[in-house]
């Protein structure tokens, strides 16, 4: 038993032993980390304004060399653009060179000059972003005087600081008024300037369509003009505000903060701010390829309920819907996965850019701001501190502490607000690639280069051809005549490459009314889009007078959006109709001449406006067509089955009043009834032949009826052979 508390008292004089030693020890390392960090502070004070000049050159290396960089890469040059034939997925939006090209050449748009409104708007909103600034600063330092004289009991201070606060709400409140609308109007004039840019280019030269017939880059050039265009001028607005306000923000703020708390510690600040916003870029997903890829899909949707509109009837007729709405749904589907992905690499990449900006950047602040207060309890500090009263180093303490917290957490939130900028910089890119796209494709159709797919025959014989020269990329001669249509070897070639005629060859002069007959297919309406100026010339000579002179009235007529008046002179307005001469009465004489003359009455006079579309029969809308051709009275006019749904005598009126006008009649139509008005015949076989003649209606007419007759003997013989047999077969 004795032996047993000796040993327990043995054990406890050990233990006690030890932690004696090791109280020693640790009070020992305390006071020598204690020493090291007093005269690591003495060094430091010694040679305080080397470290900050060290520190401040080694930051402006830093910007230069980023600068150096920018710069670089906005200058280089472009990279080579891919073979105009090379059809194949474009890339996604980054921040490389081909942005920097791309703004440059759409702020060359949106901002015409120096001199201009919009240079002027920006530069008056640089200003209000400066006075917004300086009065966050001034907002800041009151916030601590305010504070400060509540710390130190002083209410007559205290009431002058909250008005002072409420003098300061006039003009702070204003400007941010004034900014939101200054940004406002930026937007809308950036997507006047684009929009009126693309619709010079869009509504010239018949680029609308060709665009959309001759070019397959582009399958929705409506949703690029109405949609992308002004998600690009209100990105556009916004990220100069949310680009350049954060960065003043910040220059400001980090002035001062160097001030209170010196370049040390705000140094140290950026370190960690520049190391975990590097991290952000490496772990942020590529927003511009998927805001780019996103507006595609949006477009891809609209293309196919727009063709459900325009074909309503037909698909309807053919019971159709479910087949269009397994279209439909499947390219909404394809938007909503998309949709739901970038939703889902938002929710990882929102929550570490929360984390990082809000909480991490702000304890950072925190100890910076702390960081002067315990520096203070340092032994080589205390001999520097000023011997001052406990309520004014308390309230010193609290003012400064509230400043400085509010200083960083405005250049947090500064720096915040330029972390989530990339995102819009990138979706920017996103915006900014699409309408540059849409503007490139534009310039190449204006230019008569196209991209089209080869499908078929013209793609087999195209990888046949091997390195013989491609005959889209040809180009013949159009040569503008006085008063004479001339096709000289001219091929007949659709745009994705299927040569219909090699070499059409035919001469109308004014008077040599030409009917134009062959079998679907062959190259009756391509012949009509090549002297339209539809479609390009791929060889030869086309002579032609001016597009004036020559009118198309297609089989379903266009019907303008307007007034009846309008249906009539299209494309002329009502100034334009005063100009020629031309009168109210005169138009209603020419709906005398095409038997409407009630419809002015009936769908309630010339003014009237109305879908009309909707509101004419077939047969109106192709009279109305022959009204507005005798308004015009060019010398040629194209008429392709454009009398199809009138009956015979009227269609014999329309056709002599065009020739008593003057009107060269090129007609395609199947009725022998209109032979009679031509003296020219053009006949294609649909094998790539023709013949160009003259036409004598009556004997061509007569022999129609013999050939008629023939065939019909001739059927009447090879049924009596079927029986003949079949009477042979039952006799045997």
């Amino acid at each position: 038993m004795v032996a047993a508390v000796n040993a327990d008292l043995f054990v406890g004089a050990v233990v006690d032993r030890i932690q004696d030693v090791l109280y020693k020890r640790v009070h020992n390392f305390k006071r020598q980390q204690l020493a090291v960090l007093t005269r690591a502070v003495v060094l430091y004070a010694r040679h305080q304004k080397v470290v900050q000049r060290s520190i401040i050159a080694l930051v402006c290396v830093g910007l230069i060399d980023r600068l150096r960089r920018v710069v670089k890469l906005a200058k280089s040059k472009r990279q080579p653009n891919k073979d105009a034939n090379d059809t194949g997925p474009r890339r996604g939006a980054q921040l490389d060179k081909q942005f920097f090209e791309n703004m440059r050449r759409l702020m060359a748009i949106v901002i015409p000059g120096l001199l201009s409104k919009e240079f002027g708007m920006l530069v008056a909103h640089t200003v209000l972003l400066v006075v917004r600034t300086f009065l966050s600063v001034a907002v800041a330092a009151l916030d601590g005087q305010i504070v400060s004289s509540l710390v130190r009991l002083r209410g007559r201070e205290f009431l002058l600081g909250i008005a002072k606060w409420m003098g300061m709400a006039v003009p702070a409140t204003l400007t941010n008024s004034l900014l939101g609308y200054v940004q406002t109007t930026l937007a809308i004039r950036f997507r006047q300037n684009l929009t009126e840019h693309v619709h010079t280019k869009y509504l010239a030269n018949n680029t609308y369509y060709s665009v959309g017939n001759l070019d397959d880059r582009i399958k929705n050039a409506d949703q690029l003009i109405a949609v992308d265009v002004a998600k690009f001028a209100n990105s556009l607005a916004e990220i100069y505000s949310n680009l350049a306000k954060p960065t003043l923000d910040a220059f400001v703020y980090n002035v001062q903060l160097a001030r209170s708390l010196g370049v040390e510690s705000l140094f140290g600040i950026m370190v960690i701010i520049q190391m975990s916003m590097g991290m952000l870029r490496v772990l942020a997903p590529p927003f511009g390829q998927l805001v780019a890829q996103e507006q595609r899909l949006e477009g891809d949707f609209y293309f196919a309920h727009s063709r459900l509109i325009e074909h309503a009837e037909e698909i309807a007729l053919y019971r159709g819907h479910e087949a269009e709405k397994r279209t439909i749904t499947r390219r909404y589907m394809r938007l909503v996965r998309h949709v739901n992905r970038i939703f889902r690499l938002n929710v990882f990449y929102g929550m570490l850019e929360d984390f990082i900006v809000k909480y991490f950047w702000g304890a950072a602040g925190l100890v910076a701001c702390a960081a002067p207060v315990f520096a203070e309890r340092l032994p080589g500090a205390q001999k520097a501190v000023a011997v001052l009263q406990g309520e004014n180093i308390l309230g010193d303490r609290t003012r400064d502490f509230i400043t400085n917290r509010r200083l960083l957490l405005s250049g947090s939130d500064a720096l915040g607000r330029m972390m989530y900028s990339y995102r819009e910089i990138v979706e920017l890119a996103g915006y900014a690639e699409r309408v540059t796209d849409l503007l490139t494709v534009l310039d190449d159709v204006n230019a008569g280069n196209f991209v089209k797919t080869r499908v078929g025959k013209s793609a087999e014989k195209s990888l046949e051809s091997g390195d013989e020269p491609d005959i889209i990329a040809q180009r013949g001669q159009v040569v503008e005549s006085t008063d004479d249509v001339e096709f000289i070897d001219v091929p007949i070639v659709s745009p994705n490459g299927d040569v219909l005629v090699k070499q059409l060859s035919f001469h109308v002069k004014p008077g040599r009314h030409l009917l134009i007959v062959g079998p679907n297919g062959c190259g009756k309406s391509s012949m009509f889009r090549i002297l339209g100026g539809l479609w390009p010339v791929y060889g030869g000579t086309l002579r032609k007078p001016s597009m004036s002179q020559i009118f198309y009235i297609p089989q379903r007529p266009y019907l303008p959006i307007g007034t009846l008046r309008d249906q009539i002179i299209y494309p002329d307005t009502a100034e334009d109709m005063e100009r020629k001469g031309v009168s109210d009465a005169s138009l209603q004489a020419i709906l005398g001449v095409v038997q409407l003359g009630s419809v002015v009455e009936r769908e309630g006079g010339w003014d009237a406006v109305k879908p009309w579309r909707d509101a004419l029969s077939g047969g109106d809308k192709q009279r109305i067509a022959m009204a507005r051709l005798f308004y015009h009275r060019p010398q040629y006019a194209i008429m392709d089955e454009c009398t199809s749904a009138v009956s015979m005598d009227v269609e014999k009126i329309m056709y002599t009043h065009a020739t008593q006008l003057g009107i060269t009649l090129l007609t395609v139509s199947h009725r022998q009834s209109l032979w009679q008005y031509h003296n020219w015949i053009l006949q294609y076989d649909g094998q790539g032949g023709y013949m160009f003649s003259e036409l004598d209606p009556e004997r061509r007419i007569a022999l129609m009826e013999e050939k008629q007759e023939i065939e019909q003997e001739l059927s009447l013989i090879r049924d009596m052979e079927a029986r003949l047999n079949e009477l042979e077969a039952q006799v045997l």
